[in-house]
């Protein structure tokens, strides 16, 4: 789950990560308050989950309060590729003398952490990367030994960071990496960190990810949701425990396990380019899925309204067929007259002629069986297509 700029700051300070004073406003009344509060000066910042808000004009600086008014009013509804701001933050404005950047992220192909800091903050740090390498500190950490004082301070050094400053960024580093650990973040970043004119070290702007797989141990993560953005669903699923992505087609697709789902999406697309259809979403049922998964997430698919047929792929292991087919039946009794779209079912394994027999003796008129995986991928198709 990807935060807001104002979400992050706001976990910063919860983790003692120096900031200075923010508000979150979706009026200009309101921006006008919180800058009133914040003694005038401010940055009005559009809160959208992309980057590149300042070349859109998706920040600017407001003079006083009044003037915050009138730049919340001009970014507020402003489109920002593709993103509308409904909020913006107000932030207390810094005398800035240094710009730097500090991360901290998962790092996949190590299979641990990489701190990255560099004295050169404010800019890309892909462009850091390219044109100055040498001002880009990249360290692996061991998640079963974390970070330690000399540790910090060492790769606030490789990062070239002034000598007066090294412990007070080290220090920043430390409750950066506190904080990561503390809320199961796959990435928090700062840039710029800077260092304002009376020599404070202050993060400006952040960034944070949180593993949603974590979200059991952090009870108080729902409320950093942004709901209003939330595909409905996509969050009907999340309710319901099923691992579901909307996308951009017709064909529903339902599987039990990631791989055989994301080759299914493959085997659809294949097939569609025939009738210019398209998968409609990935859903996992997972290895050990009960009938009343299965019902869930048929219920799903076919309430979407962009899905014109559902093709129900399922190698039976853990997950049995006849399961699945109890549930497919399940499904469709719940959904009674709401449930008006063909569904292409394919099993094979674990009970497959019994999960097979349960269809047939149930005859529900939308319902087909086919024996391939590619014979009932080409079948889904063209009944979207129709």
């Amino acid at each position: 789950m990807d935060l807001f700029e104002y979400q992050a700051r706001d976990l910063f300070e919860e983790h003692n990560i120096p900031v200075l004073a923010g508000a979150v406003a979706s009026t200009p009344e309101a921006a006008e308050a919180a800058a009133s509060k914040m003694g005038g000066k401010v940055v009005v910042k559009a809160q959208v989950k992309v980057g590149g808000r300042g070349k859109a004009g998706g920040v600017k600086l407001a003079q006083d309060a009044q003037d915050a008014r009138g730049k919340a009013e001009a970014i507020l509804g402003m489109d920002i590729k593709g993103h509308t701001v409904h909020q913006v933050m107000i932030a207390q404005a810094a005398p800035i003398a240094e710009e730097y950047y500090m991360a901290i992220l998962l790092d996949r192909a190590n299979r641990n952490f990489l701190v990255m800091a560099s004295v050169a903050g404010g800019m890309e740090i892909e462009e850091v990367a390219h044109t100055q390498p040498e001002k880009l500190a990249r360290v692996g950490i061991d998640p079963n030994v974390g970070i330690s004082k000399e540790e910090a301070l060492e790769i606030v050094r490789a990062g070239q960071f002034p000598a007066d400053i090294t412990n007070d960024v080290a220090e920043v580093l430390l409750k950066l990496w506190a904080a990561f650990v503390a809320e199961d973040a796959t990435l928090m970043e700062i840039n710029p960190l800077v260092k304002t004119d009376d020599g404070r070290i202050i993060a400006l702007d952040g960034k944070v990810t949180l593993d949603d797989n974590a979200s059991f141990r952090h009870p108080n993560h729902e409320s950093l949701i942004d709901h209003a953005s939330a595909n409905p669903l996509e969050a009907a699923a999340k309710e319901k425990n099923l691992n579901y992505v909307k996308l951009d087609g017709e064909v529903g697709i339902i599987g039990n396990g990631a791989g055989l789902v994301m080759s299914t999406l493959d085997v659809v697309a294949y097939a569609g380019e025939k009738y210019g259809v398209k998968p409609a979403n990935f859903l996992d049922i997972g290895g050990g899925a009960s009938a009343q998964v299965m019902a869930d997430g048929l219920s799903i698919i076919l309430g979407d309204p962009d899905v014109r047929s559902v093709f129900v792929n399922v190698f039976g292991g853990i997950t049995a067929c006849d399961a699945v087919a109890n549930g497919i039946v399940q499904a469709l009794e719940m959904l009674g007259s709401k449930a008006t779209k063909p569904i292409v079912v394919r099993l094979d394994g674990n009970n497959v002629i019994e999960g097979r027999k349960i269809l047939n003796d149930a005859g529900h008129p939308l319902v087909q069986q086919l024996d391939t995986m590619d014979g009932a991928a080409a079948k889904a198709a063209e009944l979207a297509a129709k």
